[in-house]
């Protein structure tokens, strides 16, 4: 028996080492479900802690925002289900597919702009059971289409400026549309992701500089031309000049930091969320997790964002190294949109950018960031899983 064991054990660790005998990292899948799965535990607990006085200002019951993001998590593993298994990436990446998804999200846009206002913005459809933000779609369906477009066109891109214009004629009717509602957080992730993929398909140097030049007067100019969004950008320059109004959310959450140093006042012993903070639970969650978790807990929730963004750039690679490049593209862009709205989202709660309503994926409360974010970890699995079985001979379809 004893021998038996001892066996079993050594064929357990043999398992665990690569073809040299060193110690092998786990598969990108695993970390990536690990991580996951432990950002959503974290983000219910501090949803939680941060939404009670908030809840019961409004006559709600305590745990109201709990079970909503729970009931988001829930939708969002159901709806994430569908492309896992019953939708095939040969058929994602036709092109009849692609301008399918380009029609249905670019009306559904158009449909916000008759919705009902919310904070002043039209982003969002009255679903029932949840408010869907269309912005949170349009990633996605950006990010398939970009990763199709650059290998179908890609002497186009590679070469001259067609490329270029073809896919701007696309994305400017997004931006558009999203300019109209308003949301500058989402389009600025949309374009810097578009931006990033043409970058790594190997378009030329020069049209970055250009584009750069153009996008650059555009921001300049979308952001002093709008009162709100030029308030927010000078509040950010100094976010103690007026604490009672123009900095009032930016002060506030660099307090919940302060207090929380290295390892927080305790879980549910925040100050801030007693209506310092307004809707503490939805973009500056982090600011909260600051103040109870203190260093150590922010630390946590980055290095698990990490940890997400790292296996999708792994999976992006594998994928490469495979000469499947509709695959990688695809992978790689979901791991920027995650990179950017974790930089934006943490960023604005540290005071190093200004306020934008941007959510930390997995992490921030809101159903559409959680719901899409959840479908592209399933687009992820799916390469992971079906990537090593596609035989050379059909990678030009993938």
């Amino acid at each position: 028996m004893a021998l038996s064991f001892l066996s079993r054990s050594s064929q357990k660790t043999r398992s665990t080492l690569d073809s040299d005998g060193v110690l092998s990292w786990p598969s990108a899948r695993a970390i990536l479900l690990s991580s996951v799965g432990c950002m959503m535990v974290l983000s219910l607990l501090m949803v939680a802690s941060a939404s009670i006085p908030f809840a019961l200002s409004r006559g709600m019951t305590e745990l109201h925002f709990f079970e909503n993001q729970l009931l988001y998590m829930g939708i969002g593993l159901l709806v994430a289900a569908i492309p896992y298994y019953f939708v095939s990436l040969k058929m994602l990446y036709r092109t009849e597919t692609q301008f399918i998804l380009l029609a249905v999200t670019g009306a559904l846009l158009i449909a916000t702009l008759f919705g009902t206002p919310i904070n002043g913005s039209k982003r969002w459809l009255d679903l029932g059971v949840i408010n869907f933000q269309v912005a949170e779609l349009a990633k996605l369906v950006v990010v398939v289409f970009v990763a199709d477009f650059v290998v179908r066109r890609s002497f186009e891109v590679r070469n001259g400026w067609d490329g270029f214009l073809r896919i701007s004629l696309v994305i400017g009717l997004l931006t558009f549309l999203l300019l109209l509602q308003p949301d500058f957080g989402s389009l600025v992730v949309i374009v810097g992701t578009v931006f990033a993929i043409f970058y790594i398909a190997g378009a030329p140097y020069k049209q970055f500089i250009a584009l750069a030049a153009v996008v650059g007067v555009l921001g300049v100019m979308a952001v002093t031309m709008v009162q709100y969004r030029l308030t927010r950008a000078l509040s950010f320059l100094d976010p103690f000049d007026d604490i009672q109004d123009t900095d009032y959310q930016l002060a506030r959450s660099l307090i919940a930091f302060g207090r929380g140093e290295f390892t927080g006042v305790g879980y549910g012993e925040s100050v801030q969320k007693l209506a310092h903070l307004p809707e503490a639970h939805t973009d500056f969650l982090l600011a909260i997790t600051g103040e109870e978790l203190g260093f150590v807990g922010v630390a946590m929730v980055l290095i698990l964002e990490a940890l997400i963004i790292g296996s999708a750039m792994r999976i992006s690679y594998n994928a490469l190294k495979r000469r499947q490049m509709r695959m990688s593209y695809t992978a790689f862009g979901i791991g920027i949109i995650f990179i950017a709205q974790t930089i934006i989202n943490a960023g604005m709660n540290m005071g190093a950018m200004p306020t934008k309503g941007l959510t930390m994926p997995f992490f921030s409360y809101g159903g559409s960031s959680m719901l899409i974010s959840l479908v592209m970890v399933a687009l992820l699995l799916k390469i992971n899983k079906e990537s090593p079985n596609i035989e050379k001979s059909q990678c030009r379809y993938y």
